[in-house]
C-alpha cells in the first residue's frame, strides 16, 4: 500500500489541487494542516530540508515537493511508476 502525505495550510489552491488529484485516482492520503498542528510544520521542515511552500508532498517517504513538482512527475509518466499496485 502507498503512503502519501500532504502537508497543507488553509486557503491553499495548490493544496486543494493536489488533494483533488489523489482523490481522482482513489489514492488515500494523510493530510497534515500545519496551521492546525504547528508541530507538523517542524516535522515538514525537517523532512523537506527547509522547504516552506505549500503543499509539501511525500510518496512512500520520497519527497516530491509542491504541486508543480507533482504535476511534472505526472506529465512525465513517472507518477505511475512511483505508485505501488
Amino acid at each position: 500500500m502507498n503512503k502519501i502525505e500532504i502537508y497543507t495550510r488553509d486557503s491553499c489552491v495548490f493544496c486543494d489541487r493536489a488533494k483533488d488529484f489523489f482523490k481522482s485516482k482513489n489514492l488515500p492520503y494523510i493530510e497534515y494542516n500545519v496551521y492546525e498542528d504547528p508541530i507538523q510544520l517542524e516535522i515538514m521542515l525537517k523532512k523537506s530540508n527547509g522547504q516552506k511552500t505549500m503543499p509539501q508532498i511525500f510518496i512512500n517517504n520520497y519527497h516530491i515537493g509542491g504541486f508543480h513538482h507533482l504535476k511534472k512527475i505526472i506529465d512525465s509518466g513517472r507518477f505511475e511508476k512511483m505508485i505501488k499496485s
